[in-house]
């Protein structure tokens, strides 16, 4: 996970590293707190949406939640 200076000096997730994959950080959609963790919610640039959390004890960034982009996952349409 590499991170910038976001709002206020605290740390933005800007790069998903999943395996082998990197996936860039496109847009923040949300985040907020949770006791002793901060929590994200991010879309990558493969159009999937992640839910990241940065525990503010260890200092690790942690994947919660993976969304697959909507072409990803089947309208059932076609």
């Amino acid at each position: 996970m590499a991170c910038r200076a976001g709002h206020g000096g605290s740390e933005e997730p800007e790069t998903v590293t999943l395996g082998e994959r990197r996936v860039r950080v496109t847009e923040i959609l949300d985040r907020w707190p949770g006791g002793d963790h901060l929590y994200f919610k991010v879309r990558g640039d493969d159009g999937a949406r992640y839910i990241l959390r940065r525990d503010f004890e260890i200092l690790v960034w942690e994947l919660e939640v993976y969304e697959a982009a909507e072409d990803e996952r089947g309208t059932g349409q076609g």
